[in-house]
């Protein structure tokens, strides 16, 4: 009867003590909400929404975070709209474009992660004194027409002298196949985005000789949005998907490239760490990313003078109706 007694309260004992880890296990998982992201490309340029994934801050915060790669800010967009994706991460012009078409529940831009463009102006032989006016009767392979690529590239030119049609651009090119086009010999000079302006270098079929990020200037390149119903209904949940956002931001500010680069490695299996390296460098030594998340106006205002210059601006679009900075700005206070 003693030996039933012990038997029946060690059994006891061990239910108990595994009961709350059991119980713990359940709330966690119950205690994530799946927020639906759509980026408009999956690219190193936005290595602090990375680390933040493979740093599992989106987790600490209670997300579990649904990723899908749009490529196109079009098809971003048109998630949103659709309620396919949460949020969206694409270029500010995309919910400017839908503000002025009459979209009646805006898409609002609640956090910005890059503020430089990303693209580099790549010349056929290497030189430390380039200028834009060496492009004037040049050959050059640039990006769609109407796209935000090159129409900041197209605001370089104008900022530095030259008009667009005093060069020979070649919009014609698919996006991803200019640098092969460059390659097998088009144009005298390319504008690429990483990871083709590197593995231009590392050919020795090109080098870069200009950052159109730094040369533009400061502006929201990309930006996390969201129907503005959406920011209404689920603001706590935005909150902390933009605290992990900040946690990203803070450990890039905080890092060195290389040890950036390890920890984005997972999202980016076929390139290799000595590569991802010297990308991340390029980016990080330029400042593509900001401390905070915060979309300030003077930036704004500029990209709307880039859409404005290049025909594209068919009406007004305030500041005020289309950024909403509270987010960002609870997230970045310690």
């Amino acid at each position: 009867m003693k030996r039933f007694y012990k038997k029946g309260i060690s059994l006891f004992l061990i239910l108990l003590m595994s009961f709350p880890l059991c119980a713990c296990k359940s709330d966690d998982s119950k205690a994530l909400t799946t927020v639906k992201l759509n980026e408009v490309a999956h690219s190193i340029f936005y290595a602090p929404m990375y680390v933040a994934i493979e740093k599992g801050y989106f987790e600490d915060e209670g997300i579990e975070l649904s990723l899908t790669t749009g490529f196109g800010a079009d098809k971003t967009m048109a998630a949103v709209v659709s309620g396919d994706a949460d949020v969206g991460f694409m270029g500010t012009e995309a919910s400017i474009y839908a503000y002025t078409e009459g979209a009646k529940d805006h898409v609002i831009n609640f956090a910005q992660l890059t503020q430089r463009a990303g693209n580099f102006v790549v010349a056929r032989e290497n030189t430390d004194s380039f200028s834009y006016e060496d492009m004037i009767g040049k050959d050059v392979l640039g990006g769609r027409a109407g796209g935000t690529p090159e129409m900041v590239y197209e605001y370089v030119l104008r900022e530095n002298g030259v008009s667009p049609s005093e060069v020979k651009i070649d919009q014609s090119i698919d996006f991803g196949s200019t640098a092969a086009a460059f390659s097998g010999g088009q144009g005298d000079y390319t504008i690429e985005f990483e990871p083709s302006a590197t593995a231009l270098e590392q050919s020795g079929d090109g080098y870069v000789v200009a950052s159109i990020g730094v040369d533009s200037g400061y502006l929201p390149y990309t930006a996390f949005c969201a129907k503005e119903s959406y920011l209404k209904e689920n603001a706590d949940l935005i909150q902390h998907f933009t605290n992990a956002l900040q946690k990203g931001m803070d450990y890039v500010a905080g890092h060195s490239p290389e040890e950036i680069a390890t920890v984005i490695a997972p999202q980016f299996s076929e390139t290799d760490l000595k590569t991802l390296t010297l990308i991340v460098s390029r980016y990080y030594d330029q400042e593509t990313w900001n401390t905070d998340l915060i979309l300030r106006e003077e930036g704004y205002d500029l990209m709307l003078t880039i859409l404005e210059e290049s025909g594209v601006l068919s009406g007004a679009a305030p500041y005020e109706d289309l950024v909403n900075t509270d987010f960002a700005e609870k997230a970045s206070t310690p």
